[in-house]
């Protein structure tokens, strides 16, 4: 299906299958907090030609506090359906300033809904763009309803309890891997959402999710990504168990995984903002042990 035959799609790839009925293409980007810019003016000002803006905030449960937390199926057949995905869609994924970052969430909900055929666009629009191919702008044209029928796959999502209980036995049961950076998770730099406290759960380890990419914005190759993997503690016998600040960046680990040829992993969606705006659960600072 792909030059690299498996969840990542090239930019050459994807300029070959433009145009064909099966394909959507999804501008899926975030603006995180403290961050400028606005994602649905950044789409209407360019987007890959055809694509329809996936918007994170909306395809997500609107009766939490928590960020762009997971809907419950009927609510993401619903508003994929609207987006014209039906069951027998390839959905390509990409991110408009940070190559994956945010489209690996697109990516890792599509296949929470059990749909297999969701793909991430390597290096996202700004490598696109670098390769001078076309790109539109303005209000792309309301795509024709589809009908989506979810087939929710539970093993690919974990909640606080499942992160509580292995923090409480010492961490056997599963690896909890945080993507955010070396400094929120020791503690020494401080989260982008006011009032949360830096620092992680006791016992995680960390790779910071831009360890996964080349400089282009790219992702590595299996290889580099194994070695990265096993590094942090990863085994293909131990269940891995992915956090970040919000649930965004967890699914790069998670895409990264994928690609690797390692167990893939499931997604703590809550992540560091539901843990540490809890008051009885254990925060550590440091790097990991």
């Amino acid at each position: 299906m792909s030059d690299t035959m498996d969840a990542i799609v090239s930019t050459e790839w994807l300029a070959g299958e433009l145009g064909k009925p099966d394909l959507v293409v999804l501008d899926c980007s975030l603006i995180l907090p403290g961050e400028p810019g606005n994602k649905r003016e950044n789409f209407l000002a360019a987007h890959i030609p055809g694509a329809r803006f996936f918007d994170v905030d909306l395809l997500a449960d609107p009766d939490t506090d928590l960020p762009h937390m997971v809907p419950t199926p009927a609510r993401f057949a619903k508003l994929a359906g609207a987006l014209g995905i039906s069951n027998g869609s390839r959905v390509v994924f990409y991110d408009q300033a940070h190559g994956l970052r945010a489209a690996a969430r697109g990516w890792w909900l599509m296949r929470l809904m059990g749909h297999e055929a969701a793909y991430v666009l390597d290096g996202g629009l700004p490598k696109w763009k670098r390769e001078g191919r076309p790109v539109e702008s303005g209000e792309p044209p309301a795509p024709t309803a589809a009908t989506f029928v979810p087939d929710f796959r539970t093993d690919r999502l974990r909640g606080i309890g499942d992160i509580k209980r292995i923090v409480r036995q010492g961490g056997g049961e599963a690896l909890i891997l945080d993507a955010r950076s070396a400094g929120r998770f020791d503690g020494t730099a401080p989260e982008p959402r006011a009032g949360l406290p830096s620092g992680h759960m006791p016992g995680a380890a960390n790779i910071p999710f831009t360890d996964l990419l080349a400089p282009d914005g790219t992702m590595l190759p299996p290889e580099a990504l194994r070695a990265r993997f096993e590094r942090a503690g990863v085994e293909a016998e131990r269940p891995t168990i992915l956090s970040c600040g919000s649930g965004v960046t967890a699914c790069v680990l998670a895409l990264g995984l994928v690609r690797a040829g390692l167990p893939e992993g499931s997604v703590y969606d809550g992540s560091w903002t539901e843990w540490a705006l809890r008051p009885e659960t254990p925060k550590a600072t440091g790097s990991a042990a």
